[in-house]
């Protein structure tokens, strides 16, 4: 595995499934008509954005070893933000977003 210099920036790119499960959530929580939770909201968007920056502080999915993930929020709302890291081109794919205590997926 490649180790990652803390400093580069990686482009992240949201896939279309992530983009849905970002729009249901805004949805799920409200955030049009709530302060507080437009603020987590935002908040997740800004953790998912920095991804470009942190890389090598997140921690391996247990499903499968080639994904990591980013966990944001506080129980009982913590979601999981899967994502893989791509090195030709240096990008952040991020794939899916998921209620933390949801089953664990399937092996991607």
């Amino acid at each position: 595995m490649t180790s990652l210099k803390p400093n580069t920036a990686y482009p992240v790119r949201i896939a279309l499934r992530a983009e849905r499960d970002i729009a249901g959530i805004y949805k799920r929580i409200n955030a049009e008509h709530s302060e507080a939770a437009l603020k987590w909201y935002l908040g997740l968007r800004g953790a998912i954005l920095s991804l470009e920056r942190s890389l090598n502080r997140r921690p391996l999915t247990p499903e499968n070893e080639s994904l990591r993930h980013l966990l944001y929020g506080g129980k009982p709302h913590v979601y999981r933000v899967i994502f893989r890291v791509g090195e030709t081109p240096k990008l952040v794919r991020v794939l899916h977003i998921r209620h933390g205590a949801r089953r664990a997926t399937s092996r991607a």
